[in-house]
């Protein structure tokens, strides 16, 4: 049986993560306000933010970066790519 949530991105009820994708409080309440598919949109929303301004994850500043971006994508006024930022066609 899949687990549903409440989602914070989709506004609706839609099936759930598996497991908690993050650490910490943070991942906690993703777990229990994030849908799977508003997971997806973060990790290519995440994607880009690391191609555009050049991180390295495994830095703690890129690592820091990141979190507070994943935390107002999910639960503040969402995050905002670079303002040079060119999608692609």
């Amino acid at each position: 049986m899949t687990r549903t949530v409440q989602c914070v991105v989709l506004g609706s009820e839609s099936e759930g993560l598996e497991r908690q994708p993050y650490p910490g409080d943070l991942g906690k309440r993703i777990f229990e306000n994030v849908s799977k598919q508003a997971w997806q949109r973060w990790l290519g929303h995440q994607t880009m933010l690391i191609n555009e301004y050049r991180l390295t994850p495994i830095e703690p500043k890129a690592r820091q970066f990141l979190e507070k971006e994943m935390e107002k994508f999910f639960f503040g006024d969402g995050s905002e790519a670079p303002p040079d930022f060119q999608p692609g066609k």
